[in-house]
Order: structure tokens, then sequence, then C-alpha cells
């Protein structure tokens, strides 16, 4: 680092680039990473290298066929390059023309400059380069590594005193987007280059005293720049040594002392500080030092050793972890408020922000630490201005931005500037639109001398309550499909101003009639707010008025408006005004009373109506139970007497016998079937197979399966488990050692069908409560490739309103949703993606009930204000040639379905419809209810079984009147 600051020192000027001598190539020096076009043949030719010339030398007479034969392979190889290199300039260009023109549609897209940029400089197109990086600049704050490429483009192509001037211009706009330490170091040593000029010294110097007092407090990558500034000073030291001995006292002390002096105070000043490497540093102070350290040094030195020691925790914990690393930071921050030093708690909020610019919550507690600590005015509105440069989408850092400006007395054309620019920001909701119109109208509000009756600044709040409502009706509404202020409050605003502070009631009542036009006229709050205005600045006529027409029109809270109305006469009014509000609240109140009473008994009687059809299904499933059972324990005795005939007869008698046993085993098949399908509709597969089958059949039947009723007073210790695969042949080996990872089980209770199959749910009891709620983590873990659910074991007939679906279905404005994403894509890749833009603490990938996946997915941020710039980032962004849709998470509401009613018979009354599934019975599936069913006449009774439900009974017995075929035709194919 000293052999460079010295080797700079002495050669202050920078020297041009060597022109290009090819023939074929450019005059103008290109950026470093631009490539040159070679525009003809020869100049490809050339651009073939020394070996191509070299071999062409060296070639002999003898070999002029040879020679003749390779010159003409080389031509046509430069022929292809050339052409390959043509066909990849034209795409290159092709692609350029896009993206200008996407630019031209939105120019907030910041990956298109990002690509544009980087194609023109491939393209070594140097002025629309320049172009579009300083339009990219004005609208974005650049990245250290965008600033550092531009920077170093221009510093190659620098030739002379104005293109250095440009460059000191670049430099000084790259350190206010952010705090870097390698921008800063860059600024310095470039600024050692020109110590030859006119006052070069003195801008070497002043460039590195901004980058101490910027970053020379950075742990890590401070001590680079306190280095270079000290060797810069050093190397002067060092030529200045030879002749020192032939000064005289006084010039030696003006001048080479003096200078000795500057290394010295660096010296001291960085071993003051706490920073990485401060023995070495110490050590090397040592050894350069003719004179012994002085003891305060050593002091500071200490000091700055024993808070280095309680930084390193935090440093160590930044340097383990992965970017953006915002929790490192926010416990960092909370320890240097703590601590108090205001140059140290900038600085980590910078560091911070380097890497978290997305972040608006960062900038609001930065910005507030400044509005309310330093109060430094400079300091303040830069902070404002690039938060709002990073995060234009969030109001608040714009209301903070305005009234900043207005604390710290900036012009009106200024603060009216950065209001419009706000306007155009494009916030994310309707309601933010509000609020800062409503900042800016405060602001305005503030600027008025109400003294006079009438003023510009009074006429120009006016004109903009006006352009503020016109804007919220006509740009908030159409964009969003909503209002962004229904409960009127700028309106509101603005009629306590005309009220309040211009004494124009008149224009106030008029806001107030335009408020409740707007379907705010039911709501008690809004008369009581527009009564307590007329209350302190109008008259009691118009009170007694705004209450009248309240009482007839609020919806919510009736009984408080009225009781408002009659507080009000009983104080002020005359008898007759007592008379008449007592008679309206009566006849109000009587009606309200009427409507409640009538949605009760409404409500009672869908209640009631609900607890029947519950009544109903239940009498209906016990029948159902009974009939099966009843079926079963038959064709048991028949397979059984079968069994028993087989071993006692004769052999010849066999197949006989076979013959009945069919024949017995199907009646009995068909019989329970018919009777099934009368009250389910559900179609049964009963297989009839070969004795050999029926005997495996019949011993499944009677496999020993424990009954163990359910212990409810266990479900705190107990998790229900459910969509498990039916194939799982022994469910409990297969699921212990996956709950026993969350504590000692003392019970897996699998449920089986009564013909001994597992039916994909089970009961598992642990020996602890806490072993409990950690295994509701394992919800949708993959079981065979199926996703188990996990869930508290809750009785819902005791608990009705417990809901086991564990996803939102409101708005989250913290949570993304992604469709379009391709089957294959993992969530490991999708998550990469979505860290770009924030910290994802949660991100699911949807699967059906197989596992499978469904191309969708939910992201969820740490806060709002990331998941809203990943939208903008994301929407429409291509994952292996799937373009994929990204929104704020806001699921539909879950509806339920409303059962149909049919009837069962041509004529008779309406019942409900039992349904079947998810989408019901199909319009083709028959139903195998009897003919004989279907007579006139009394209920039948069931063969074999219990009478129908009442439901059924009644629509059987209803009268129906005679159909021909082509009627009972178009009744069951209507749709």
């Amino acid at each position: 680092m000293a052999t460079a600051a010295a080797s700079s020192a002495s050669e202050p000027e920078v020297e041009p680039q060597a022109r290009p001598e090819a023939e074929g190539e450019e005059d103008e020096a290109k950026p470093a990473g631009v490539q040159r076009k070679v525009p003809s043949r020869a100049g490809a030719a050339e651009a073939k290298g020394p070996g191509w010339d070299l071999q062409r030398e060296g070639a002999s007479e003898s070999d002029g066929d040879e020679e003749d034969a390779m010159a003409s392979s080389a031509e046509s190889s430069a022929g292809e390059d050339e052409w390959d290199y043509d066909e990849e300039e034209e795409k290159n260009q092709l692609e350029i023309e896009r993206l200008e023109e996407q630019l031209s549609i939105n120019g907030y897209d910041y990956n298109c400059h990002v690509e544009l940029i980087r194609l023109l400089r491939l393209e070594g197109e140097l002025s629309r380069v320049r172009a579009a990086r300083q339009k990219m600049s004005e609208l974005f704050p650049l990245t250290e590594e965008l600033w550092l490429e531009w920077l170093h483009d221009e510093i190659s192509m620098a030739m002379d005193g104005l293109d250095r001037e440009h460059v000191y211009e670049l430099f000084e706009r790259a350190v206010k987007d952010y705090i870097c330490p390698n921008i800063w170091l860059e600024y310095g040593q470039y600024s050692v280059g020109g110590i030859g000029q006119k006052g070069g010294l003195e801008k070497v110097r002043s460039v590195f005293e901004r980058a101490l007092s910027s970053v020379g407090l950075h742990m890590t990558k401070g001590l680079a720049i306190w280095e270079a500034y000290r060797e810069f000073e050093s190397a002067i030291v060092e030529a200045a040594r030879p002749i020192a001995a032939l000064l005289s006292p006084s010039d030696r002390e003006q001048t080479f002392d003096s200078q000795l002096e500057k290394v010295h105070s660096l010296f001291r000043r960085q071993l003051a500080i706490p920073l990485y490497e401060m023995e070495a540093t110490f050590a090397e102070y040592e050894e350069w030092s003719e004179e012994p350290i002085p003891e305060s040094v050593l002091q500071s030195y200490q000091k700055a050793l024993g808070q280095l020691e309680k930084y390193k925790p935090f440093e160590e914990a930044l340097l383990q972890a992965e970017a953006p690393r915002l929790a490192e930071y926010q416990a960092y921050i909370d320890f240097e408020m703590k601590i108090g030093d205001p140059a140290r708690v900038q600085l980590i909020f910078e560091r911070a922000l380097v890497e978290n610019c997305l972040v608006p919550d960062l900038w609001i507690r930065y910005s507030q630490y400044l509005d309310r600590q330093l109060k430094v005015k400079d300091l303040v509105l830069s902070v404002h201005s690039r938060a709002v440069r990073n995060c234009p989408w969030t109001v608040a850092l714009w209301s903070r931005y305005l009234l900043a400006m207005e604390r710290h007395g900036l012009d009106h054309q200024m603060i009216s500037a950065t209001f419009e620019n706000a306007l155009s920001a494009g916030f994310i909701q309707a309601t933010d639109y509000v609020e800062i119109w409503q900042v800016y109208l405060d602001y305005l509000r503030r600027r008025v001398d109400f003294r006079q009756d009438s003023s510009k600044e009074l006429e120009e709040l006016r004109s903009m309550f006006t352009r503020a409502l016109e804007y919220l009706q006509q740009e908030v509404e159409e964009r969003f499909s909503e209002s962004g202020d229904p409960s009127c409050l700028i309106m509101q605003s603005w009629a306590r101003v005309e009220a309040r502070l211009c004494n124009n009631m008149q224009r106030a009542r008029e806001l107030w009639d335009s408020i409740m036009t707007r379907g705010n006229a039911k709501y008690a709050h809004m008369w009581l707010e527009y009564y307590n205005l007329e209350r302190a600045h109008g008259d009691t006529q118009h009170c007694r008025k705004a209450l009248h027409r309240a009482v007839q029109c609020t919806s919510d809270y009736p009984e408080h408006v009225c009781e408002v109305l009659l507080t009000m006469e009983r104080t002020e009014g005359t008898l007759e005004d007592w008379d008449l509000a007592i008679q309206k609240t009566e006849t109000r109140l009587a009606r309200v009373n009427e409507q409640r009473m009538k949605a009760a008994e409404k409500e009672a009687a869908l209640v009631q109506q609900e607890e029947e059809k519950a009544e109903q299904r239940k009498k209906v499933r016990a029948e159902k139970k009974a009939l099966k059972k009843k079926t079963r324990g038959a064709s048991k005795r028949r397979a059984d007497e079968d069994e028993e005939n087989e071993w006692g007869e004769e052999e010849e008698e066999q197949p006989s016998k076979r013959r009945r046993t069919e024949n017995s085993l199907a009646s009995g098949a068909a019989s329970a079937m018919k009777e099934e399908t009368e009250l389910s509709g559900k179609c049964l597969t009963i297989d009839v197979g070969p004795p050999s089958k029926q005997k495996e059949k019949a011993a499944s039947l009677k496999r020993d399966l424990p009954k163990v009723a359910h212990d409810s007073s266990k479900d705190s210790v107990t998790v229900f488990v459910s969509n498990l695969p039916y194939s799982i042949e022994e469910p409990e080996v297969k699921l212990r050692p996956l709950f026993e990872a969350c504590g000692e089980v003392v019970q897996i209770r699998p449920i089986f069908s009564n013909r001994g199959d597992f039916r994909g749910y089970c009961y598992v009891e642990f020996k602890e409560e806490t072993s409990a709620r950690q295994a509701l983590e394992l919800d949708r873990k993959s079981v065979e490739g199926r996703p188990m659910f996990v869930s508290p074991c809750v009785d819902k007939s005791k608990n009705p309103d417990f809901k086991v679906f564990r996803y939102s279905t409101t708005l989250e404005k913290h949570k993304l949703f992604i469709s379009g994403l391709p089957f294959s894509c993992t969530k490991e890749e999708l998550e990469d993606i979505c860290k770009a833009h924030g910290t994802v603490k949660d991100l699911r990938l949807v699967t059906n009930r197989a596992g499978k996946p469904k191309g969708l997915a939910y992201v969820e941020y740490e806060n709002e204000s990331q998941a809203s710039q990943a939208v903008m980032k994301m929407d429409g962004m291509a994952i292996r040639e799937n373009v994929i849709k990204v929104a704020i998470s806001n699921p539909p509401q879950r509806k339920v379905p409303e059962k149909p009613e049919v009837r069962t018979a041509p004529g008779a009354p309406m019942v409900p419809r039992q349904m079947y599934g998810a989408r019901g019975k199909g319009r083709t599936q028959l139903s195998l209810l009897p003919r004989a069913l279907q007579r006139q006449g009394a209920a039948p009774q069931a063969e074999n079984g219990p009478a129908p439900g009442p439901a059924v009974t009644a629509a059987v017995a209803t009268e129906a009147p005679k159909m021909s075929n082509a009627d009972f035709a178009k009744l069951l194919l209507r749709k």
C-alpha cells in the first residue's frame, strides 16, 4: 500500500490509454471490459493474434501451395467468425431495442435497466451506456457493484482535467447513495493520482478526511481507509526526508516536522478507535516512531481494545450469518443505541441499509432517530430523500419526508414538488393516498393565516381540498376498484376547517350533506360527529334537525342517537319539541324492535330447521347401520353353514352345494345392495368369487381387532393423524419412529374397518402434553408419498367452532400467492428466488392429497413492505419457461355449499337432497328404489329391516299422478 501511495504521489498525472493502431479498430478508447467491434475482414484476420502473422512470415516459397491452402482456410475461418459475430451482434441489438421499448412503457423496471446497461457495455456503445446509467441513477440508488463498474469505466477513459472533474462528480454521487467503504477507498486512491494538479494535495486530504468521518469507525473495513491515508502521508514524509537535513530549523519545523506530526496524529487517532487488527497497527507504530509512545496514547489504545471485545460478538454474528442479516443488524443497532454514540449509531444503520435497502421499517427507524436525536438538517433530509428513493411504495416514508422538510423550513415549491413525486410513487393500497393527502393538506393549513378573510394560501388550501376529492374519486377508485376514503376523512377535515377556522358553517353543512349521501347516513357516529360540529359552531335549530334525521336514518345504534336527541330537548327544547322528540324516538325504536324480533324469529326457525335435519340424518345413519349389520350377519351365517356342509358331504355332491352357496351369496349381496341404495344411493361392489377366496374373506371378517373406546380425558396428550395411505400394512410400526422423535409414545391406535382394512387415520397418545404439541409440527409430512395431516384431538360436538384448517382465509399483506409454477420447481429453488427480495419466514408449496404439486405456493415475508417489493419484482417472472403470477395473499371466503332440494316423486313436497361426496349425485346415477315402494298407499315397510325415516315415508305416501313413459323420460333426464 505504501508503494502504491508513493508511486501515485510521484506520478500524479494519469496517462491516457494508447490509441489502438489496428486499422479495423475504432479510434475511441473503450471502457475496461467493453468488447471492440471488428468491422472488416482484415481486422478479423489481424485479430487472430501474433501466431497467425509469424506463421505467414516464416513460410518458405517451396511451401506455397500449403500456404495458399492455409490462407484460404484461415480466410474461411475468419469469415465464419465474422458471420457468427454479426449474428450475435444483431441478436444483441434486437434485445437492446426490446429493453428500450419496455423501459419507455415502465421506467421503474429495475432488472430491465441492469440488463440494458450490460448489453450496451458489451456492444461498446459508449454514449448509450452513459445515458442508460444516468437514467437509472436518477430513478434508483445504485448498488456498490454498479457504481464501481461505472467508475472504473470512466476512470479508464479520463484523459484530461475535465474528464477527471467528471469522475469526481460521479464519486460524489456514489458516496451519497450508500455508505460503502470500497467506494471511499477507490475515491481516495483516485484522488491521489491528481496530486500534481492545482489544489491536488488538499483534495486528497479532504477526500480521506471525509472517508474517515463516514466509514472510519467500520470495524472490519475501516482499517483499509486508515492505512491508505496514513501511507499517503508517510510517502510524503519519506520523499521529504533526504532534504530535511539541509533545511533551516524554522523551515524544517514548517515542512518536515509538521508532515511528520500528521502521520503521528493518524496513528493516534486510529489506535483510539476499536478496529480489527489493532495489535498489528500498534506494533507498526512502535516500529515507525523514533520516540517512545506517550502514555495518553497507550491509555486510549487499551480503552479501544476493551471496546473491541464488546463489539466482537456482534461482528462475528454478522460474519457467520448470510445476507441480508437483518436480525443480526437489528441486534447490533439496539446495542449501539443503548451506548448512545451518534456516530456509531449512524454507521451501523448505514451498514444495515446497504444490505437491507428495501426494508421500509429500517428506514423509518433510522429517520426517526435522526429526527429526534441529531436534528442536523442536511443529514436528516439526505436520509429521508434516500429512503423514498429506495422504498417509494411506502407512504409512511413520504409522510415523514414532508414533515421533515417543513420542520427544517424548506421552500414551499420544494415541498410541493416532493408531494407530487409521492403521488406518482405507486402506493399499494387505496388508503395510502388518503394518508399522503392528509399530510399535505395539514401542511397547507398550517401555512394559512386565518386572521385574514382571504389570502393566497387559503385559496390554495381550498383548491387542494377540491383536487384531493377529485383525485381520490377518479384516480384511486379506478385503479383499486374501491374507495380509498369510505368515511370521507378528507371531506370531514375540510368541513372542520371551514367551520372552526373560516367561520363558514354554510359551506361546512354542504360538505356534511355530501358526506351523508355517500353511504354514511346509516352510521350513528357520523351523525354525532356532525352534531358536535353544529353544537360547537352552529345553532340549536340545525342541531335539532341533524338529530331528527339521524333518528330516521341510523341503523347500527339508533338507541344512542335517540338518547342524544332526548338529552338535548330536555336541556334546551320547549314542550312541543320534547313531545315531538318522544313521539319520533318511540316510533323509531318500536320499529327497530319489531325488525329485531322478526330477525330473531327467523334465526330461531333456521336453527330449529337445522336441528331437525341433523336429527333426521342421525336417524337415517342409525337405520343404515342396523341394516348393514343385519345383512352382514345373514351373509356370514350362510357362509358358515356352507363351510360346515362342504366338509360333511360326499365329494360328488360338492358341485351342487357350491352352486347353492354361490347363489345364496349372490342373492344376499344383491339384497344388501338394493336395500343400501334405498337409503344412501351409494353403489357397493360385492366380489363373489370362488370358495377359496370366500374362505379368506370370511377369515378376515373374523379378525380379532381391538375395540378401544376413545378416552376424551386424554385429548390434551393425544393427536389425531389422518390422510394416511390405506396400503400401510402395520401402521403402528410405520408411525412409531416418526412420533417418538417428539417424545415418549404411550399408544398408537390405528382405526380399522369391520373387514380389517386400515381406514387411513389413527390416534397417537403421548406421555406428556409438550410432546403432543411438538407432534403438531409433523403436519403435512410425507408418508409413503402422501402428506400426513396432524391435528389436535378435539371433540367437535363440544367444540363446534373448532377449525382444523390451519391457513388463513383473509387478506395477508405480508404473504404472497404465487401461481403458474412448473411442477418440477422445488421448495429450495423457489426460496432462493424469493430471498433476493426480503427475509422469507415460511414457504409452502401447495399439493393435492396425494402429495403431487399443483403449481401454487404461499411465501411469507417478515413484513408487508418486503412482500410488496417482491410482488413488483417477481410478478411476470419466467421460471423454466413458465411465467408466474405473484399477488398479495387474499384467499376467497370458504363457502358452505347449499343443499338443493329435490322431489322424491312427482307432485311430492320438496325434501332435502342428501349430498354424495364433494359433487353430489351425478345425473346419470339412477335410483334403485323398487317400483313397488312407489305405489300409492301407506308407507312401505323395509324388508328384513326397520321402516324408512319420516321424510321418506311422507314422500312415498304422497299421492302422485300417473305418468306416461315420455313424461317419465323427461323427468329422468331433466337438468
